[in-house]
């Protein structure tokens, strides 16, 4: 994230076309852009982004021209995030907000009382926006979350708070 920031500074609304990239997992081969294997358009992307399509094709061409961002954006690929549906798929999803998202063994810890509680995780993703400032954990458990055990996630190493979703 750093390496595209420097390489669009001083270019704000091709930044931001960039992070929204990232962000969605958008991949750029040869100046196109696609969502997993479907092609996402300059005008769809400069709406999503709020700059004009001629910048989203000037940030295209950039990434493609550019080896390092070529191979960062050629490798990205979107997925699918159970927590948003979670209750319509017999599920409970939790966000863990960490006090330090560098300590190592959160998700460990986390993971380790879910397993002692009988919970089968279906999913797990840290949202890291890049600066590591604000990633947040995103688990999907399959059935209802036991609330006896929220307390007990709390406690957990790194852990600053939790919210069911």
């Amino acid at each position: 994230m750093y390496r595209v920031k420097e390489e669009f500074s001083g270019f704000p609304s091709q930044e931001k076309v960039a992070t929204l990239l990232l962000r969605n997992g958008i991949r750029v081969e040869d100046g196109v852009a696609y969502c997993n294997s479907i092609r996402q358009s300059d005008a769809a992307i400069a709406r999503a982004a709020g700059v004009d399509r001629r910048v989203v094709r000037s940030t295209l061409e950039r990434i493609s021209g550019t080896p390092e961002l070529g191979r960062l954006f050629s490798g990205l690929q979107s997925m699918l995030l159970m927590a948003n549906v979670a209750p319509e798929i017999g599920c409970t999803a939790l966000e863990i907000i960490p006090t330090d998202a560098t300590i190592p063994g959160i998700l460990a810890g986390i993971t380790d009382v879910m397993y002692k509680g009988g919970l089968s995780v279906r999913q797990a993703v840290v949202d890291d926006p890049g600066t590591r400032m604000d990633s947040h954990l995103i688990i999907v458990v399959d059935g209802q979350m036991p609330s006896e055990l929220l307390p007990a996630i709390k406690q957990c190493r790194g852990v600053s708070s939790v919210i069911l979703r």
